[in-house]
């Protein structure tokens, strides 16, 4: 199987990284964290006005129609640079609007900047996002949704949400604005400071959207969580090579010992491992068949292997890693708070096995 980029995802990949390297720097990063949003407004816009937010989104609503692996290449780039944006909730929750033809409007404001979305998927343990306690009941033409939801990412600037929620009918998936009656925030800090807020609905009105989008959902944010994994794994271990080679004991460099030399082995094997399962699930999703169980090995990896590369970086840099203002430590709490979302490794193991 060829995982090749072609030309228009390398253009993608080579831009999205030149805007990252420009504007995250680690200035800009902890402004953004200090902000209480965990975003950095003005790298929202320049990924705008250069069209990135459009890349996977479908033409007529204004994007490249790229795809989700645009998607992944943008969010890889994203995650190896720790660049506080809301790039893969607001991208993923318009994808799955886009995929069943829902909310045009709202997608193009997304391709334009002046729109902004979230996901509310996860509750309190030990709640399985595909299978919710928040209830939706009916209101005449529409939903009324009752419950909480947990930790939602980007929560503040957000302008609609996608909120998992359960029918008479079973689980489903329903749109509504942040701020409409019934919608009560509570802010919760996050190890990855990403202006998330705990969601309380009472009564909260909502528009379902079609049957099957709580799976599109889920399975966009799982492929979109692990390709952000997949960036911050790469740049965590990009940083230790450079430090080891520069860092010296005994007159040699760090690199140079063998121990060392093994640490970084397993990063390199891991991270290969999850590009790859990334990447065989794109290819399922892109091309319509069947991806869950693919999207599941993902996202496992994402979630064990990710975890497993960014605790030896940290263990790498010595007792510089844990200085909380150091770089290495930052791809630390995004690849420690990756690790559990959607239910962590453990419970990505559960449904795979359940779909096996």
């Amino acid at each position: 199987m060829d995982f090749t980029l072609g030309e228009e995802l390398e253009a993608v990949r080579d831009l999205a990284r030149q805007i990252f390297t420009d504007h995250a720097t680690q200035e800009r990063i902890r402004a953004a964290e200090r902000s209480g949003t965990g975003t950095d407004q003005a790298l929202w816009g320049e990924l705008a006005s250069a069209g990135l937010l459009g890349v996977a989104l479908p033409e007529d609503a204004g994007g490249a129609g790229l795809g989700v692996g645009a998607l992944c290449v943008l969010l890889e780039e994203q995650g190896r640079a720790v660049a506080p944006v809301p790039l893969w909730p607001s991208l993923a929750a318009a994808l799955t609007l886009a995929a069943h033809n829902t909310s045009g409007l709202l997608v193009s404001g997304v391709v334009d900047g002046t729109a902004r979305l979230t996901l509310a998927l996860e509750e309190f343990a030990p709640a399985d996002p595909a299978d919710p306690r928040c209830e939706a009941a009916r209101d005449g033409d529409g939903w009324r949704l009752t419950g909480t939801k947990a930790a939602v990412p980007y929560a503040e600037g957000a302008d609609f949400m996608l909120v998992a929620a359960r029918t008479p009918a079973g689980p489903g998936l329903f749109l509504l604005g942040t701020g409409v009656d019934g919608v009560s925030w509570e802010h919760v800090d996050t190890t990855a400071h990403d202006g998330a807020a705990t969601l309380a609905l009472d009564g909260a009105p909502a528009q379902q959207l079609p049957a099957g989008s709580l799976g599109t959902a889920l399975r966009l944010s799982r492929v979109a969580l692990a390709a952000v994994q997949t960036g911050v794994a790469d740049g965590a271990l990009r940083l230790a090579a450079d430090y080891l080679s520069t860092r010296e004991q005994f007159g040699r460099p760090l690199g140079t010992f063998q121990a060392a030399q093994h640490q970084l082995a397993d990063c390199y094997i891991e991270i290969d491992a999850l590009r790859v399962s990334v990447w065989h699930a794109v290819s399922l999703i892109d091309a319509g068949e069947d991806a869950d169980t693919a999207v599941l090995v993902a996202k496992w990896w994402s979630d064990e292997g990710g975890l497993n590369v960014v605790h030896r970086v940290q263990h790498l840099h010595g007792g510089i890693g844990v200085d909380v203002d150091y770089p290495v430590h930052r791809h630390f709490l995004w690849g420690k708070q990756i690790s559990g979302m959607l239910g962590g490794a453990s419970a990505d193991l559960e449904a795979l096995g359940a779909a096996l």
